[in-house]
């Protein structure tokens, strides 16, 4: 069915799309709650019912007449109007919301045996075979419904089962969502919370896919990405564009949240879902023993591709509801249900080449290239194989006839050779020496499985290497965020961070922003941000070394760590002439950081580009020098825990501070914490000092003992 409407000519339209008088105020209230009506009551013969009276085009002449209408006198337009379905934005994006119980995850039965046992546990509990009832296991993203007398006024994902996120603004946009629910059971309850899953058609993923490839964007994995993914959307007219569908099949908590005397079990519930208006799956069935829940998921399984929508396995669940509330749940999950998941679906195929590709952070990862094979209703031709001993555990050779599937339905993975088909033409598959990208040597550290290529230039680590440099905890250069980064990188303006500060006015205002203006020409950089953005780089040669030491990337090397170093090394050339030895030495660091720190300075591109920082004028040292970590101060022999938010400076600052007259600082509170300082808020921490006994000092404390730290405690 297509977006709402108005009423055709042929069924008498009072206010049509004709040159007629304006309806007065009350004749269009009349009216507007009239089409709502009729438009509601198609919208659940077509959605709940899948038996529609009228045609898509008398459906969208009633909605045209509705908009109309609310037009002439927008005060009348409610929320819960199906003309609202198109999306607005909300005033805060995705509020947090308390489900009214919580809602739980289902235990799973990998295969029927393991049914089988949990439906034997289940009468062994209950002392007789109960009924059970089967249903669909949609793949989709689960939503918590909560209606106020019948009215639509909150929509919440399921988050961690007790808080959600409000999507309410997005959920209105859903065609299959009633905004009102019809007489009945449901719509006579103050508040009722029902829940279900958002998903989206086969035909619909594939559509958004094609359109995503159109536009040079990401594709979704598989449906139940792009439906929670569309779901999350900032702008709920994006939600309404991509034709999400929902079934819902389940009520708020356990039962005792709805005691609903007239219902008592899930398949009388089912029906009542549908009398209210919502969509609830036809293919369920009662099951009167094990034997028939066994054959309702085989046909199941046979039947998945089948489906215009993805199924991942069955839930089957005990139909009475006096019997799930004696079995009850454990922390994670009920008791009275269960999900049979599918088996992972195998195809074999042919295994070309294992290329290597260079992540983010430097990492070589081998990839199976093969011969394209459809599995679990989605085409493949490629799978991560992690590492060359993934590959070797896996026995593959290229060449080889392998099996490949998709684990959980969802991600390739290569399973393993069909040994028997080898011809003898097969070869083993080698990890570089040298990082495919950018030629440079590559490491391997004594206790991890990966490669890494170390090169802060390297082409596949660019616009990961740029972000972070520009990032507030490194030079913090404001306006340079990950839009603009890209624009520069594609300008061929900034391929490292040194180009940073070789770019001058003329070059920035010619860079195209990828916006067409009316006249259709590109948008470039207005003079005004270049001036801005040049201003705010030019202020970041003279940020802490500390922060431009974190901005460098070094692997291990965190804001704490480069703090350290900068403190026991005054400048990026003593640092980069320490011997392991001597940088393990520095608390924090130890042998692991210290090689890292090595194998970073060993790396030729790494050296020339700190060079060609410093001929930009960037300051790689400590105002002041080194300063000896380990050597006395005031406060040496001290350990402060900080916690709670403080009002004259960061918790960093205070840290750093604390350190700077010989003290450490801790993230826990032990019986060797000397002082706990506390901050407005503060949490577990100051619980634990007062529990042990360790004096806790407020903000002003702190402050005198920074101004003299020589005074008597």
């Amino acid at each position: 069915m297509s977006a709402p409407a108005a009423k055709p000519a042929d069924q008498g339209s009072l206010f049509g799309l004709q040159d007629l008088p304006t309806p007065t105020r009350a004749e269009a209230t009349s009216r507007i709650d009239e089409l709502r009506r009729e438009l509601e009551h198609h919208s659940y013969l077509y959605y709940a019912k899948d038996a529609p009276s009228i045609s898509d085009a008398a459906y969208d002449s009633l909605m045209r007449e509705l908009i109309t209408l609310e037009t002439e006198y927008p005060d009348l337009i409610t929320p819960n109007s199906p003309t609202q379905r198109v999306g607005t934005t909300p005033d805060s994006q995705f509020a947090s919301v308390e489900h009214a119980a919580k809602m739980y995850s289902l235990d799973n039965a990998m295969d029927l045996g393991e049914l089988d046992a949990w439906m034997q546990r289940t009468t062994d509990a209950l002392g007789h075979e109960p009924r059970f009832i089967a249903e669909l296991k949609i793949d989709g993203s689960s939503i918590a419904l909560t209606y106020r007398h019948g009215e639509l006024i909150r929509a919440a994902t399921r988050g961690d089962g007790r808080v959600g996120e409000d999507v309410t603004a997005n959920i209105r946009t859903v065609r299959d969502v009633p905004l009102r629910l019809r007489s009945g059971l449901l719509a006579s309850q103050a508040e009722i919370e029902v829940r279900g899953e958002v998903y989206l058609p086969k035909a619909s993923f594939e559509r958004i896919n094609e359109a995503q490839e159109v536009a040079s964007k990401p594709t979704f994995a598989n449906p139940r990405n792009a439906a929670a993914g569309s779901l999350r959307q900032k702008d709920p007219a994006v939600t309404a564009s991509r034709d999400l569908a929902t079934f819902m099949y389940a009520r708020s908590g356990d039962g005792e949240a709805l005691a609903f005397e007239t219902l008592a079990t899930q398949h009388d519930f089912l029906a009542t879902l549908t009398e209210a208006g919502f969509h609830v799956n036809p293919d369920v069935k009662i099951c009167g023993s094990p034997v028939e829940v066994r054959a309702f998921c085989e046909k199941a399984l046979t039947d998945r591709f089948d489906l215009p929508y993805e199924i991942d396995g069955v839930v089957v669940k005990v139909d009475d509801f006096a019997a799930q509330a004696v079995l009850g749940s454990t922390m994670r999950a009920p008791r009275w249900a269960i999900a049979y998941k599918f088996p992972p679906e195998e195809k074999t195929t042919v295994l070309r080449d294992i290329v290597v590709q260079v992540g983010r952070t430097g990492v070589l990862t081998p990839v199976a290239e093969f011969d394209p094979v459809t599995v679990a209703g989605s085409t493949i031709a490629r799978a991560t194989l992690h590492n060359a001993g993934e590959v070797r555990r896996k026995g593959v050779l290229i060449g080889d006839t392998i099996i490949v599937r998709k684990a959980g339905d969802v991600i390739p993975e290569v399973v393993g050779p069909v040994e028997g088909l080898r011809t003898g033409a097969e070869r083993v598959f080698e990890m570089p020496a040298t990082c495919p990208s950018c030629g440079a040597e590559v490491f391997h550290e004594e206790g991890e499985v990966a490669l890494r290529c170390e090169n802060i230039t390297c082409p596949a680590q660019r616009f990961e290497r740029l972000r972070h440099w520009t990032s507030r905890g490194a030079a913090d250069i404001e306006g340079l965020g990950p839009e603009i980064i890209t624009l520069l990188i594609e300008a061929g303006l900034v391929r490292d961070i040194a180009d940073f500060y070789r770019l001058d006015y003329d070059d920035l205002v010619a860079v195209k922003t990828g916006r067409v203006l009316k006249d259709g020409t590109q948008q470039t950089f207005s003079p005004k941000n270049a001036a801005k953005l040049l201003e705010a780089i030019e202020g970041s040669v003279q940020a802490p070394f500390a922060k431009l030491l974190f901005g460098l990337g070094i692997r291990q090397v965190g804001a704490r760590t480069a703090e350290d170093l900068t403190h026991r090394f005054g400048s990026i050339q003593a640092l980069a002439a320490a011997s392991a030895d001597e940088l393990s030495a520095v608390e924090g660091v130890g042998p692991v950081v210290a090689n890292t720190i090595r194998d970073f300075f060993s790396v030729p591109a790494n050296r020339e580009l700190i060079d060609r920082l410093l001929a930009c004028g960037v300051v790689l040292q400590r105002e002041g020098g080194a300063q000896d970590l380990a050597g006395p101060g005031p406060l040496t022999g001290l350990t402060f825990v900080l916690t709670g938010a403080l009002e004259t400076m960061t918790r960093d600052e205070a840290g750093a501070a604390l350190r700077a007259l010989g003290a450490k600082t801790a993230g826990s509170v032990s019986k060797k914490t000397s002082y706990v300082v506390a901050g407005a808020d503060a949490g577990s921490k100051y619980t634990k000092a007062v529990e042990l006994g360790v004096p806790v000092l407020d903000e002003a404390q702190l402050q005198q003992i920074l101004a003299d730290p020589n005074a008597d405690a």
